[in-house]
Formats: C-alpha cells, structure tokens, sequence
C-alpha cells in the first residue's frame, strides 16, 4: 500500500553531472506504469492491491544514471484492492482516513549504480502525512524507440519492502503483516 513509485521509479540523485552528460525528461505513461502491493492476511493468504494511472516525471541521463531523478505522485484513493469493502477500509480512520486530495509522492535523493541496468535509488517517500527515506532495487529494462509511439521510450521495475508502522498505518499488526512487498514497473517516453 506504498510505494513509489515509483511508485516508482528510476534513476535519481543530487549528485553533480559532468559537463559531457544531459538528462533528458520522461514523462510516465500511465497507461503501463503500476505500483503491486503485496501482504500477509492473518498467515492465511497474501493480499494484493495496485496503484495505477499515476503521473511522474525522470529526468533521465542514460550516460550518467547517477544524474538523474524521479518526481512520481499520486491520489492515496486511487488504490484498487478488488474489493470495495476493503478499500472503504483503508480508507477509514483505521489505516489512512484519506481525503479526495491526499497525495502519495516519492521524490528521489540519490542513487548507488550497481550494475549495468540496476541501481539502488533512495528517495523521500511521503505517505499519510509522514515522510520517510525508501530505497528502490531498480533495473533498466529497456530503452529505445517505441515501435508504435515513434519516440524514445524507457522501461523500468523496482522493488522493496515497506513497514505500515512507519506511516502510521499499521492497524491489527502483527496478524496483519506490518510488512509490505512493493513492485513497482514503468514506461516512460520521452516529452515533446
């Protein structure tokens, strides 16, 4: 029930680029960018919801990953977890009692590159009122044209592991897992 993106996300940092070295801005796509969110029901079954359609930008420095940042945020009433009577739930007094309007950012601050197309990304995740440092595992999976957009497009997919204590959130743990797995994937294209 966190994320974030990614929700999401990519690349960052307050690192200095090198003369050499441009970002790029990408916007996400909305339409193939998701935040799965994944707990523990009572050691019965793993519970699953998802974040969708959220907006963000990259700036995106493919010389230099370590240069580059993510700005991603999006309505906490936006979840989906496949079930009403579970989403009024969450969004009561016992989890996020969340207004139309609050927002769910990550805000990246800096990024360890650790392979070719992996980079672990720290960032300031701000859920319910309560901002956090979060690290993203982050892979590249792919750059390059889009064949049917006919512009530069980016992939990526991220993961890690959230505590529902730490954002106030954390009703009925331990039954319920205070833990919670975030996978987060995004396409991003290039702006105009």
């Amino acid at each position: 029930m966190k994320t974030l993106f990614a929700t999401a996300a990519l690349a960052a940092a307050t690192l200095t680029t090198p003369a050499f070295a441009t970002s790029e801005t990408y916007v996400l796509d909305a339409s193939h960018s998701q935040i799965v969110f994944s707990y523990d029901h009572l050691g019965y079954s793993t519970t699953y919801g998802m974040f969708s359609g959220f907006e963000g930008e990259i700036a995106f420095n493919q010389v230099d990953p370590a240069a580059s940042s993510v700005n991603v945020s999006f309505p906490v009433r936006s979840m989906l977890t496949g079930w009403e009577g579970r989403f009024e739930h969450f969004m009561s007094a016992d989890f996020f009692d969340a207004a139309d309007d609050e927002m769910v950012t990550f805000v990246s601050t800096g990024i360890e590159v650790t392979g070719e197309n992996t980079a672990l990304i720290t960032g300031d995740l701000t859920l319910n009122g309560i901002t956090k440092a979060v690290v993203l595992d982050a892979t590249l999976n792919q750059t390059g044209n889009h064949p049917m957009a006919e512009k530069p497009w980016a992939g990526f997919d991220a993961t890690t592991t959230l505590l529902r204590s730490d954002f106030e959130v954390g009703a009925f743990a331990p039954f319920i897992s205070d833990e919670v797995n975030v996978m987060i994937s995004i396409e991003a294209m290039k702006a105009d």
